[in-house]
């Protein structure tokens, strides 16, 4: 007979086992020691690949600790220059939170497109190549709890679920303990309302809850992460004076002070201690950054809220020369050099919302030196934008230089719809038209930009009946942080499925940043300044009170939250603002802001030369005597065919 032994288990030491598991503390929750023990870069990822290394990425210290559990904050944000390790802190957080810190996390980008390309392009690698998580999460593309936007640990103990901040419904219904909001400053109201507010809400349940806000600034007024900025800490970057000790953050006003235009290789900063003033050099940087100290100007703040600051001169991706450089490249420029403020510095770009009193411009235009109808010594490229109403087209001519200065050549109004064929005859002969500039060149505008938002079908049927290298269709694009011109995606019709021819030769410009552009410029008062803008004599009062009609102003929406839109003064036309626009969007095409030297050269050899059997007015004498370029040429070639001779 066979005894069958059974093993009983002993409930009272069961009992105590689970006791002792429960009162355990949890390990302590360090991301710095998790980010060295994991995270290694890859060549896409770092120009220093490998091991995360602290002195690359020192100045994040103190964020990874404020992201820790041991420090009460609810909010920790970080406003930052780009390119600086921002998504490397956030991938940190993230993914340390999943692994030491099991539970949801909610992670938002600025669209839905953005956040498919972040979790194919940064989360998936992270997952797959770091050892700790590998094991925690599914790398097959077909297991349930693995998609492109949400993955869930194997032991179902927490989830990544990844949102963009345009799509409501995915900011809704789901509970978060910890969450990134990426990019703030882009997040733009959604069709619920404040994408922010809604991000907050999820994680409104916990109470132990960390909400890491992350972004390079853009525009100010209206910057979300300026906000968050000001709302928190204001933590700086304090470091000691390599010449006496003295503790100062860098700042680029700095710099700039000290910044020669024709030696940006000796860029540096000079110690802010009057006794000191010692010059602190880009080979100082390594021994400072090791004794920097992060120092809040809103202390009251940091319970709650932590808030941090830092741009490029403090990182080793970046050189005080390329930074110098940056600058003079963009200077003069309003939307370079927003970009350089917002991407170098680190800091929202103090946009022009209002432009100077239209009189004051009608002022300067009574005593210019040419006269509407005549192209001014300076002009180079020629550029045309056509506004559509119901009854009318208008129009306006502006000539561009290689410093961006833009002079207002010509204005005019033609009647009829753009579908009618009076209206169209009349287009035809307008740009088919030659204005003769002070040198006795006849010119016409190199390229045509019409308005394609309004009744875009007849556009289309006048635009087609011309080449796309002479006349191109635009339209307004609806989010400020949209690239300043770009093709529409391919539409198609709705009756047959076919796409749209027009799509070809469709382009959104961004509006908002150009009337940024302008509305600064237009305030300059010295004509050689780059960016300056000319106009002539002989326009009416109703072009100056249409070009300056519109403002930026807060609106409140349907939340209480505050946005800042473009507003049109109701007792103004603004016509000759959006026709500006217009005829910008056709110098971007023609490469205004990236057009090389030798293309400059030889449109200036070309236009610049006067002609010598031109019978000149004898107001346009003086302007024509003007220094001109070397070669001599009597015939004009048009822009294409001398693009295409540069490039080969």
């Amino acid at each position: 007979m066979t005894c069958l032994s059974v093993d009983a288990a002993n409930a009272e030491r069961l009992e105590y086992e689970a006791m002792a598991e429960a009162w355990t503390p949890p390990p302590k929750v360090d991301y710095l020691k998790w980010a060295e023990d994991n995270i290694v870069l890859s060549e896409r990822e770092s120009p220093y690949p490998g091991p995360y290394n602290r002195d690359l990425f020192g100045y994040f210290d103190e964020v990874l600790r404020a992201f820790s559990p041991d420090d009460p904050c609810r909010i920790v944000t970080l406003k930052k220059s780009a390119q600086l390790g921002g998504t490397v802190l956030a991938n940190i957080f993230c993914c340390g939170s999943l692994e030491m810190v099991p539970g949801d996390f909610l992670y938002v980008h600025p669209t839905e497109g953005n956040a498919q390309r972040w979790s194919k392009q940064k989360l998936a690698p992270m997952l797959k190549n770091t050892t700790s998580l590998r094991a925690l999460f599914s790398q097959k593309s077909r297991d349930g709890g693995d998609s492109i936007l949400y993955k869930e640990r194997l032991d179902g103990r927490g989830a990544i679920q990844i949102s963009g901040a345009n799509s409501p419904a995915s900011l809704s219904m789901v509970t978060m303990k910890n969450q990134v909001q990426d990019d703030l400053a882009k997040w733009e109201t959604n069709s619920a309302g404040d994408p922010e507010a809604q991000a907050d809400s999820r994680s409104q349940a916990h109470e132990f809850a960390k909400i890491a806000k992350i972004s390079t600034p853009l525009v100010q007024p209206g910057c979300r992460i300026s906000k968050n900025y000001e709302d928190g800490s204001q933590e700086l970057p304090y470091v000691p004076c390599p010449h006496c000790g003295h503790m100062q953050v860098l700042e680029w006003e700095n710099m700039l002070a000290n910044l020669e235009e024709e030696r940006p290789e000796r860029a540096h900063f000079t110690c802010t201690e009057p006794e000191c003033g010692g010059v602190i050099e880009e080979h100082h940087r390594p021994a400072m950054l090791k004794k920097l100290e992060w120092r809040a100007q809103n202390p009251k703040a940091m319970r709650q809220h932590r808030s941090f600051w830092i741009w490029s001169a403090y990182s080793v991706l970046q050189t005080f020369e390329r930074i110098a450089r940056a600058w003079l490249k963009a200077k003069g420029d309003p939307a370079s050099e927003q970009t350089f403020m917002n991407d170098v510095v680190g800091l929202a770009y103090n946009a022009a919302g209002d432009a100077p009193p239209w009189e004051e411009l009608r002022d300067r235009a009574a005593i210019s030196d040419y006269r509407k109808g005549i192209i001014p010594a300076g002009a180079v490229l020629i550029t045309l934008g056509i506004d559509c109403q119901d009854d009318r087209e208008e129009w306006q001519l502006v000539g561009w230089d290689r410093e961006l200065r833009r002079y207002v050549i010509d204005y005019g109004v033609i009647t009829g719809h753009v579908s009618e064929k009076s209206a169209r005859g009349q287009l035809d002969a307008l740009i088919a038209s030659e204005w003769q500039n002070v040198y006795g060149h006849k010119l016409k505008p190199d390229l045509t930009a019409i308005d394609g938002n309004y009744s875009t079908a007849d556009v289309w049927g006048w635009a087609k009946r011309h080449p796309a290298s002479k006349v191109i269709m635009v339209r307004g694009a609806k989010s400020e942080t949209a690239p300043r011109l770009q093709r529409v995606k391919q539409e198609y019709d709705d009756k047959t499925g076919k796409p749209k021819k027009h799509s070809r030769r469709f382009f959104n410009f961004n509006s908002s940043i150009m009337k940024f552009g302008f509305y600064r410029n237009v305030g300059k008062t010295d004509p050689l300044e780059p960016g300056y803008v000319s106009f002539p004599s002989g326009l009416d009062d109703e072009y100056f009170q249409g070009v300056t009609a519109e403002r930026r102003v807060p609106k409140k929406n349907k939340d209480g939250f505050e946005v800042w839109k473009w507003q049109k003064d109701p007792s103004q036309a603004n016509e000759p603002l959006d026709t500006m626009n217009q005829a910008e969007a056709a110098a971007t095409k023609l490469g205004l802001r990236s057009m090389p030297s030798l293309l400059w050269d030889k449109l200036e050899a070309e236009r610049w030369t006067p002609v010598p059997e031109a019978q000149l007015d004898f107001e346009d004498l003086p302007l024509a005597s003007a220094p001109a370029a070397k070669p001599k040429k009597t015939k004009t070639s048009s822009l294409a065919s001398l693009s295409k001779a540069l490039n080969g």
